[in-house]
């Protein structure tokens, strides 16, 4: 179901239970008074920025108290839905706009919920994330920013993202940034994320393996990745061998904790302080993010004169 047709179940529900439970000692109103009641009371509740729940809950409350009081018997206080149920559909049908403002309002409070929920875990995952044993650090070790990036060798996006992330390298030399394996593509991109795993425990350059990669044709995979690691010195029997070591299993499983409590399904995902960037955003965005991050401590900084 959309979120659309979600919202207009709720709003017409309630809509409809205020009007059902009104008419229990009120005789209901016809059609237009309900539409010139409803627009009045929403054009004076609804804020700018969306008709939020106490919105409706006044324009359902002034419903009710408009009607005049009567006292019925019980057997008229029952409401025919295929009356009033029409009239609910009618009137949001010409006013969509009402839709639109309510499902603004339910994104706005589900992204803040998300943001406080992924907040606290990223506190929680702040040894996994920045103090992993081994982790794979280019750029300032001490740098005043952090940028983590969880990527797939077989991931397009990633692909495209290496030269953001090698100009940022060479513009920003107070800029940390930290590699997270995150094989999720294929069979193949596990394998060469063993490999790169046991690379990076090595003393050579993981930044040329990384690149050797990525600039490669074709699928990166075991193979792939075992060139790469020799071309560089290292030995590819050995780090076959090492593939199913616990250690390896270790930094995969690190990787997989961290998009499981963060909610990351895809590939780049990249981390900025408490925001949580799914796909590659291209170099402005980056930039933007850790100059904010410098200025105000958050990746976006209020408006000149206004607090934070």
């Amino acid at each position: 179901m959309s979120r659309l047709t979600t919202v207009l179940v709720l709003l017409a529900g309630a809509l409809a239970g205020g009007l059902a439970v009104s008419v229990a000692t009120r005789p209901s109103v016809d059609e237009a008074r309900v539409r010139s009641i409803a627009e009045e009371v929403a054009a004076k509740s609804a804020p700018a920025g969306g008709l939020t729940q106490t919105a409706v809950e006044t324009i359902v409350a002034d419903l009710i108290a408009r009607q005049p009081r009567q006292d019925l018997p019980q057997s008229a206080a029952g409401v025919d839905a295929a009356t009033i149920n029409p009239m609910i559909e009618d009137y949001l049908l010409g006013n969509p706009k009402i839709l639109q403002r309510v499902s603004a309002a339910l994104d706005a409070e589900l992204k803040s919920e998300r943001t406080a929920e992924n907040k606290v875990a990223l506190t929680e995952l702040q040894p996994v994330l920045y103090e992993a044993e081994n982790q794979i650090v280019l750029g300032n070790p001490e740098g005043d920013v952090t940028l983590v990036e969880l990527f797939d060798y077989n991931c397009g996006y990633c692909r495209q993202s290496l030269p953001d992330i090698a100009a940022l390298l060479d513009e920003d030399k107070n800029l940390k940034i930290i590699l997270k394996e995150f094989p999720i593509l294929s069979q193949a991109s596990i394998d060469a994320a063993r490999i790169a795993v046991q690379v990076a425990d090595t003393d050579v350059d993981y930044w040329e393996f990384h690149h050797a990669l990525f600039t490669g044709r074709g699928q990166v995979d075991k193979a792939a990745a075992l060139k790469a690691a020799s071309d560089l010195g290292l030995n590819p029997i050995t780090l076959e061998l090492g593939m199913r070591s616990p250690r390896v299993d270790e930094v995969l499983q690190q990787s997989y904790l961290i998009a499981d409590r963060l909610g990351i399904s895809g590939t780049p995902t990249f981390i900025i302080g408490d925001e949580i960037i799914p796909g590659a955003i291209g170099i402005d965005g980056l930039r933007e993010r850790i100059t904010n991050m410098r200025a105000c401590g958050a990746t976006s900084c209020p408006p000149p004169g206004q607090p934070g």
